[in-house]
């Protein structure tokens, strides 16, 4: 639970006079402070399926020695981060994903869940710890083979062998298959020849690479007997026990970026150095001495997809950490707009309090609402992944949706962090832009979370395709006359879709109220079915448009899909906003306390009310919200946003951050302190008989 001590003195509920001088709205203070969330039990609900091994991270946290020091240059940065890796080993922080035998734990999901707590204290630490154990290791655990695990995972483990994870090029990023490198063997001396052939071919944006790293899992075209199979991983050691390139390998510095600059990001090339043939992580594909290929994966594309898919925790973890990065940042900005004041709304009245302003509420209570979303959305996602990882449900199905879900919910989770901490900023004024109140360091970090492990286009690209996969499979079969009665129902339902919405349209005609009609008529079943609906259409149509692809030339095909490919991908962001709308609604569905679950039904309503109004546009033109009902989405909104205003502070506070983890000196109560010391003085003043009259008078 929070500390008390970032918690202000005033109380939630506001009572004095809003903006203009109008009377409290209905449904705001006097009723929804009837209901009051239980403030640990939502924090056990957010902090999900591993809630003990969060709190552990929590608790190892709160030493000083994991934190960011803002006062440090690139250089002494990266080696403060470099110390805090030693540190996580000592406390064996980072070895809950490895094997037993190795003193791990095989617990993927707990590994994942610890890992992004990470954020709170620097995201570099969570960043470098990462490529070292989440994707140098990973590689060599998942990739690899039991030789390979006992000749290198203990000192992966342990810190004695720091690495990179060499797979993006400066030509090729998301775009794996394509990559430059070569790996071609040399039956002759029973070794592969590693050689980037061009610059774009060079290994970049590596972390470890720069400095730290002794030795990197190598993506490259394994070339042997004259064919190439494809991209496989190898282990190339890097540099010697003084730091120095072997020969062959060359490398650059990155050098100083937009953030995370406690990672020795850097490049590396290399002039056909060779490594033995058992370097080669053959779990998947293997050379034999002759130099014969052999994999149990005939299809080329499988097998590559089936490798990358191995190392899917990377987007797992950053879209956890973006999450848990938009909470630190509404903490901050909600709870300083809870304590500062400004204006007296002209009245002689006192200054009102932000949090009290229309404005502020919706630039910061739908963020806090599509947070939450993402934090529940997440858990669900994280167990899928532990269920893959430990073997329970690893079939290639899951593999798949495990590989979907990455893709569709870490844009939205990234995305959502830059626009939340950028708002926070901005909610805070000039305090918001001081580095000693993190807004700005955090968003900083984050910046690159939208586009590594992945563009966020690209990953929702897949989504994308992976819909249209699965509308097409619903038509296997099928005969003409079954398509035709389909054809039909697709066009009544573009014309005619809806006869809830003529229910709804009734009960806005019997009650006089498009307010009233909409509070009604939008609860979770309406929400649902406008939300699924989208995606549904959206996805019919675009595979409408697509059907004469089959028939058309490769380049005429690739161009009628480019013409597409904008919507596809809303398509996609649509999906993943239905996901996270319906975990969200399971999540409120297991709480327990009456009061909580109230409170959290209305956060839930405005998370999906916001996603149909950001999309008004569609569901009026496509006839799934006559305009009277649309015109009144956004009224309602801000009925739910004045509803929950009193709760913003406790459903901050249930993220369970401590002073310790928030470190923001806004969210500390100074500001409250200061604004009780002006009213303080203030008061004194008038008491005195001192105090100056105004020139203006009250009312004129």
């Amino acid at each position: 639970m929070t500390d008390a001590a970032v918690r202000p003195t005033t109380p939630a509920t506001s009572t004095r006079t809003p903006v203009g001088g109008a009377p409290t709205a209905a449904h705001s203070a006097a009723e929804a402070a009837e209901n009051r969330i239980d403030i640990e039990q939502v924090t056990d609900l957010l902090l999900g399926t591993w809630a003990d091994t969060r709190r552990e991270a929590r608790a190892m946290l709160k030493d000083p020695i994991f934190w960011r020091d803002d006062s440090l240059a690139m250089d002494a940065h990266r080696e403060r981060t470099l110390g805090q890796l030693h540190e996580l080993v000592a406390r064996k922080a980072v070895h809950r994903a490895f094997p037993k035998r190795f003193g791990g734990e095989e617990n993927n999901g707990a590994n994942i869940a610890g890992f992004e707590e990470l954020v709170a204290a620097d995201p570099s630490l969570q960043i470098k710890s990462g490529v070292q154990w989440g994707l140098f290791g990973s590689a060599v655990l998942q990739l690899g083979t039991q030789k390979h695990h006992e000749k290198w995972l203990p000192g992966i483990m342990s810190l004695d062998i720091p690495g990179a994870f060499a797979m993006t090029e400066t030509g090729h990023g998301s775009d794996v298959a394509a990559i430059g490198t070569t790996a071609t063997y040399d039956a002759d001396t029973e070794e592969f020849v590693i050689h980037t052939p061009f610059r774009g071919a060079w290994k970049d944006y590596l972390g470890n690479a720069a400095l730290h790293g002794k030795a990197a899992t190598v993506f490259a075209q394994l070339i042997t007997n004259g064919v190439n199979h494809g991209v496989h991983c190898f282990y190339v050691p890097l540099r010697d026990d003084e730091g120095a390139f072997l020969p062959g390998i060359g490398g650059e510095d990155d050098g100083l970026k937009g953030g995370l600059n406690g990672i020795d990001n850097g490049r590396l090339h290399f002039d056909h150095v060779r490594v033995p043939r058992e370097n080669l992580l053959n779990r998947y594909g293997d050379v034999a001495a002759d130099g014969s290929y052999s994999s149990d994966i005939a299809s080329p594309g499988r097998r590559f997809f089936t490798m990358l898919g191995t190392l899917v925790q990377g987007r797992v973890s950053l879209d956890g950490a973006a999450a848990w990065a938009s909470a630190i940042g509404l903490t901050i900005a909600i709870t300083y707009g809870n304590q500062r004041r400004q204006f007296d709304s002209g009245s002689g009245t006192p200054e009102v309090t932000l949090l009290d302003y229309g404005k502020h509420q919706r630039r910061l209570l739908p963020r806090l609402a599509t947070t939450y979303a993402q934090i529940f959305a997440h858990d669900e996602f994280l167990q899928k992944f532990d269920g893959v990882f430990s073997g329970r449900l690893d079939t290639d199905a899951d593999r798949e949706d495990l590989e979907t879900l990455a893709a569709a919910l870490k844009p939205l989770s990234t995305w959502h962090a830059l626009d939340t901490l950028q708002e926070s900023r901005e909610a805070c004024g000039g305090q918001g832009f001081l580095f000693e109140n993190r807004l700005v360091g955090l968003r900083a970090d984050l910046d690159i979370y939208v586009t590594f492990e992945g563009d966020n286009n690209v990953l929702l690209q897949l989504v994308g395709k992976r819909l249209l996969a699965d509308y097409a499979r619903q038509f296997k079969g099928k005969d003409a006359k079954a398509l035709a009665a389909f054809a039909v129902g697709q066009t009544a339902g573009k014309l005619f879709h809806g006869a809830g919405l003529r229910q709804l349209g009734q009960a806005v005609t019997d009650r006089g109220s498009t307010a009233r009609s909409v509070e009604k008529g939008l609860r979770a079943q309406q929400q649902h079915e406008l939300l699924a609906d989208r995606v549904q259409q959206m996805v019919a149509d675009i595979a409408g448009r697509l059907r004469p692809a089959s028939k058309l030339s490769r380049e005429e095909a690739a161009a009628l899909f480019n013409e597409n490919q904008a919507e596809l991908i809303e398509a996609a962001r649509a999906h993943g906003e239905l996901l996270q709308w319906e975990a969200f609604t399971d999540a409120v569905n297991r709480l327990g306390d009456d009061g909580s679950r109230q409170v959290l039904t209305w956060l839930r309503d405005l998370f999906g009310l916001q996603l149909i109004e950001k999309h008004l546009a569609w569901y009026l033109i496509n006839g799934r919200l006559s305009t009277q009902r649309a015109a009144a989405v956004s009224s309602y909104i801000d009925r739910l946003c004045v509803r929950l205003r009193p709760h913003a502070q406790d459903l901050v506070d249930a993220f369970g951050y401590g002073p310790e983890h928030i470190r923001a000196s806004i969210a500390t109560g100074v500001e409250d302190d200061r604004q009780n010391e002006a009213a303080s003085y203030y008061a004194a003043l008038r008491a005195s008989g001192n105090a100056p009259v105004p020139e203006k008078k009250p009312g004129k």
